[in-house]
């Protein structure tokens, strides 16, 4: 779901985390697919094509199947059960996708939005016959922060003309056609779980997550997005404009009076632009618009080069003037009650600060899916209210500064810090672009290098070793200011570590992936090892790619974690979880590694990590039919989201769960929140809790 926005505060994610914690509490629902032959007459011996369609709820997506199965995500898969009827040829052919790089993958990968169709050739070998199986694949929301895998039944039956005799199609072909040889590739995004309830394929084609309260109000709503627009306000995209706010409105305002007029203006123009340009694109192109924007290289590339202009400028390189012809229109206009000038800074405002918004924005957007609209547009103003209100105030601000002595060289200071800070910044969205292009020119250290850099230089310039244009002149420094500087030499002390492999979690949104790191420190403690101290053996389904990060002592086998866990006397902490799973990766980079919760996992909890898209079929032994849906579970990882569903009545992931040793509930069940607090309280409440019963 977003990368754009980062890691800018615990604010910003916690409204998000309003606003996705609505669709944890059920079950999702898969899409709704319509499978058919498109042929009207069959012929034997002749191809025809079997058609899978599927209707995409709103804000979802499905991976497709012909990208590189080493990425990361579960591609789709068709699995066909043998039948001497009929035979395949070729692959499962995925029609009209769409391509985005995924910065957590590293790489570009296929996907549907809205509608996905993908077509299978065959040929029948008979008058009639039963094509059966599956179609497997997974949903992703980048939204709501969640993958959920399932698997479509197939059952069409077939009836066709002409003879098998003297067929050349079926006498020659090389492929037996009776099971579908796609790359072993799965659904998409990181978790499985099976179709479920069929009744998702009536009338209905469009797709709600039901909230935890059904009746949820207008008031309520708007409220969440009047924190959402409070919380945009920390992001690196938005706080750097306000410097191009005071610079604008400096000097406009002849009278208090106009002064206060331009910022109302101003103000309503951003509440106007968000209010209409956002339901528009909800309307139009909906949330993908959204993470085309905070996500693809072209707009980042140009928001990098925006944020490097102004930056030069705030240096003292050059100053930002109009031309004089246009600065005279636009007065012209504005004593004819013209706001053009003010309209056009409003939007700029809107443009660069969507890219990390856009996310924010998404979530109040969704809720236009099937239909709905007085809904998005009371979000989308209460968004904009609470983001145009501080900028208004600064827009009113600039009127006082003019009062100011105009000697004083304080203020040419401040555009200079905030100079620096927009260098900072501007790299991040290069750094977006070059994951894109695989440049590989600001791998994680050359961007750490980069920031120290520029932080080194900010320290040395508010102790004053650094003098740039329009700096009075010097002849001592304040407290605050040595302050300041102490500030940012702690800061640049902090991302030194970096450098050779530290995770700086508080900066873990704007920097480039970890994998990047061409210097690295690691160390660890075998989870396998660790684990067999416990029951003295072997960890089942150990010899598996099967993981638990950070040294973390962990099972893979529920039953077998439970018997440790009682032998520890420890509660058991459950983590559904996915190989594909991009929220449990972000879960396990951001809030495991902190020192509070790691020490945490490691001493007070016994861990079994349930992969819910493993593949390994277990022996025929080991098979059962689901009460759930009523399917034989012969995989791992369809037994462990079949556990997820039945015993806690949902399917996505990440999921943690802690149970006593009678299988109770210690705590309410976790979804996705990289709150690292939040996650402490949960973990130290579900031990309080198990101390308190045994």
């Amino acid at each position: 779901m977003n990368k754009a926005i980062g890691k800018s505060g615990h604010l910003v994610l916690l409204v998000l985390f309003f606003f996705s914690s609505f669709a944890q509490a059920q079950i999702i629902k898969p899409p709704k697919w319509t499978i058919s032959i498109d042929s009207e007459t069959l012929k034997v011996g002749e191809e025809a094509k079997i058609v899978f369609e599927a209707e995409i709820p709103a804000g979802w997506y499905i991976y497709a199947n012909d990208f590189d199965p080493n990425l990361g995500p579960l591609l789709t898969t068709l699995i066909l059960d043998p039948s001497e009827n009929f035979q395949l040829k070729g692959d499962l052919k995925a029609i009209d996708v769409k391509t985005k790089y995924e910065d957590v993958w590293e790489g570009n990968v296929k996907y549907f939005i809205q509608k996905g169709r993908f077509e299978q050739t065959f040929i029948p070998k008979a008058t009639s016959g039963t094509i059966s199986g599956s179609l497997e694949y997974q949903m992703c929301s980048d939204l709501t922060g969640q993958c959920i895998n399932f698997d479509q039944d197939v059952e069409l039956t077939f009836k066709a003309v002409g003879t098998v005799e003297n067929n050349p199609a079926l006498t020659t072909s090389t492929d037996t056609g009776t099971t579908n040889k796609e790359p072993e590739v799965d659904s998409p995004f990181g978790i499985e779980e099976d179709q479920g309830e069929q009744e998702v394929a009536s009338s209905t084609t469009s797709f709600e997550i039901v909230p935890l309260h059904e009746n949820e109000s207008l008031w309520g709503f708007m409220v969440l997005a009047f924190l959402a627009g409070l919380a945009a306000l920390l992001t690196p995209c938005v706080f750097p404009m306000i410097p191009m706010t005071v610079s604008f409105f400096t000097g406009r305002a002849g009278s208090k009076a106009t002064g206060i007029r331009n910022a109302i203006v101003y103000g309503f123009s951003i509440i106007a632009i968000y209010t209409i340009a956002g339901t528009a694109v909800a309307a139009i192109q909906g949330p993908e618009f959204a993470n085309w924007l905070a996500t693809h290289w072209l707009p980042n590339l140009f928001f990098f080069g925006i944020f490097i202009f102004f930056a030069l400028a705030f240096l003292g390189m050059f100053e930002i003037t109009l031309p004089s012809g246009l600065v005279n229109k636009v007065d012209e206009k504005a004593e004819q009650g013209g706001m053009m000038g003010i309209f056009f800074m409003a939007f700029t405002l809107v443009l660069v600060s969507f890219s990390c918004t856009g996310p924010i924005v998404g979530s109040i957007l969704i809720s236009s899916a099937g239909g709905e609209l007085i809904k998005p547009i009371l979000g989308m103003f209460a968004f904009s209210l609470a983001f145009a209100i501080p900028f208004t105030l600064f827009a009113i601000f600039p009127e006082w500064m003019n009062r100011l002595p105009k000697s004083g060289g304080w203020l040419n200071s401040v555009k200079v810090v905030l100079g620096f800070l927009e260098l900072a910044l501007a790299f991040k969205f290069l750094s977006i672009a070059d994951q894109v292009y695989h440049w590989g020119i600001l791998d994680r250290d050359i961007f750490l290098i980069i920031w120290i850099v520029i932080f080194s230089g900010l320290g040395l310039y508010l102790l004053g070793k650094i003098r740039l244009p329009h700096d009075s002149p010097m002849d001592s420094i304040g407290v605050p200011r040595l302050l300041s500087a102490l500030f940012v030499f702690m800061f640049v002390l902090y991302m030194i570590p970096g450098l050779f492999g530290a995770p700086l979690k508080y900066l873990s949104g704007y920097l480039p992936p970890m994998s990047t790191q061409q210097f690295k420190l690691t160390g660890g403690q075998n989870i396998v090892e660790a684990s067999e101290n416990i029951l003295g053996e072997s960890v089942k389904y150990a010899d598996i790619p099967l993981e638990i990060p950070h040294g973390i002592q962990g099972f893979f086998d529920y039953e077998q974690a439970m018997r440790a866990a009682k032998k520890a006397n420890k509660p058991l902490l459950i983590d559904f979880t996915g190989h594909g799973c991009v929220n449990c990766r972000k879960m396990e980079e951001n809030v495991w590694v902190d020192p509070q919760v790691l020490k945490r996992l490691r001493e007070d909890f016994v861990m079994v990590a349930l992969y819910i898209d493993e593949r390994l079929e277990l022996p025929e032994n080991d098979w059962y039919t689901s009460e759930y849906d009523g399917k034989v579970k012969k995989t791992l990882g369809k037994q462990n989201a079949d556990f997820q569903i039945t015993r806690f009545q949902n399917n996505a992931q990440p999921y943690y769960v802690i149970v006593d040793h009678k299988e109770n509930l210690l705590a309410q069940p976790k979804g996705y929140d990289t709150n690292i607090q939040t996650f402490i309280e949960y973990l130290d409440g579900a031990k309080r809790e198990f101390e308190a019963r045994d």
